[in-house]
């Protein structure tokens, strides 16, 4: 987008300071086309970390508010062409919902860090605040970023492979496979307690992400799972692998699996779905190659910049063919849906096979219904869950 005309917009961060590593992602992201200007902030709720954020940032010194609340008061009171315009949340999750809500109710339009909430409640939460405020609400799933994510999903809908038999996501990693969360290490630390990270550890954590990828390439949507979580890592509060059989409207079958404990691994995120005809697989630390498998024909290798891609996934490439990029231009592609969205004065986020689609409530909502449907399935004598059964259930208690 030309942003040569028109300012910049202007955002604010809650959380997100020095020492924190999905802050500076979420700024590299914003800043890669130009069209944000970080304003604001309240990074820490320590004091003197809270300043030397904001200083290392360049931000005004008045700007840089000790607490959410004063940034949303102080912001609110500034004249509307200096005021900022969204608020990033860069929190650890159990500040998300509340965040969420006091920004979207001030009148901001907000992006988050996923998981959105703590439980589905606090989702819901969000939902309405998101309705009573006429705000835009955006969710950084960022894989479904990336260029040759949305070309899977484009061959999916068209049909090339059929209708769709298997979906197989897995996301492996390996880093909490010792008990470094009990030695202070301080992103371990959060996620592994259920004050902070919420009702899932690895469930929430990554989990979320598997399954947002498995709908949004397939094109279908969960109808029911088959859970198990497992704790590994003796004393641990919160699940650390988990693992689902998944039932898909239309008929389609498929496995999830992710885990925190495969010692060796580093961010295996892999999506593989299989139609009458032939079927795809992707891989997060390959993202710029799509493998394609037929039934009846040698298999094809897709490559990002390369001949043959759709419209849709060329609009979210930046460099050409043989140049790597991934996830910082991956998470700038939602930033900038999100600001196309901002700058169009949009409600709602457009839908999805759209160019400017970004992952929102929608996909929040699934997410988190997808984890109190596993913490229900796996803690229960129930086969299966339905989620449609789990969102309902809460939608009227």
């Amino acid at each position: 987008m030309d942003t040569g005309t028109q300012p910049r917009i202007r955002y604010g961060m809650v959380g997100g300071g020095e020492g924190a590593f999905i802050g500076a992602v979420h700024r590299m992201a914003a800043a890669l086309d130009g069209e944000y200007a970080l304003v604001c902030g309240a990074f820490s709720s320590d004091a003197g970390r809270n300043r030397r954020s904001a200083e290392a940032l360049g931000l005004d010194s008045a700007r840089a508010y000790p607490t959410l609340e004063e940034l949303l008061a102080g912001e609110a009171a500034l004249p509307e062409d200096q005021r900022m315009q969204a608020l990033a949340i860069v929190t650890p999750n159990h500040l998300h919902a509340p965040a969420a809500i006091a920004a979207l109710d001030a009148g901001f339009h907000v992006m988050s860090e996923k998981p959105m909430a703590l439980n589905l409640d606090e989702a819901l939460a969000i939902e309405a605040a998101v309705a009573r405020s006429g705000k835009l609400y955006g969710l950084t799933f960022t894989y479904s970023g990336y260029p040759l994510v949305e070309e899977a999903r484009v061959r999916v809908a068209r049909g090339d492979f059929g209708a769709i038999r298997l979906v197989q996501a897995e996301y492996w990693q390996g880093w909490l496979s010792q008990p470094i969360d009990r030695d202070g290490q301080k992103q371990a630390e959060w996620r592994t307690d259920p004050a902070r990270a919420g009702l899932g550890g690895c469930l929430g954590d990554i989990g979320t992400h598997a399954f947002q990828l498995a709908e949004h390439v397939s094109g279908l949507a969960v109808e029911a799972l088959s859970a198990d979580l497992t704790i590994h890592v003796p004393g641990r509060r919160l699940d650390d692998d988990v693992a689902a059989l998944l039932r898909f409207e239309g008929g389609a079958r498929g496995v999830l699996k992710a885990t925190q404990v495969a010692a060796g691994e580093e961010n295996g995120l892999r999506l593989r779905v299989y139609g009458e005809k032939g079927g795809l697989e992707w891989s997060q630390m390959e993202p710029n190659t799509l493998t394609l498998r037929w039934l009846d024909r040698p298999a094809e290798i897709v490559r990002a910049g390369g001949p043959g891609l759709d419209s849709l996934t060329t609009a979210r490439l930046r460099t050409p063919s043989g140049h790597p990029e991934g996830y910082i231009e991956a998470f700038a592609n939602l930033y900038r849906s999100f600001g196309s969205a901002v700058r169009a004065g949009a409600t709602i986020p457009p839908a999805q096979g759209k160019a400017d689609w970004f992952p929102g409530i929608a996909d929040g909502l699934r997410t988190m219904t997808f984890v109190e449907a596993m913490i229900e399935n796996s803690a229960g004598a129930a086969k299966w869950t339905s989620l449609d059964s789990v969102l309902a259930a809460r939608r009227s208690a």
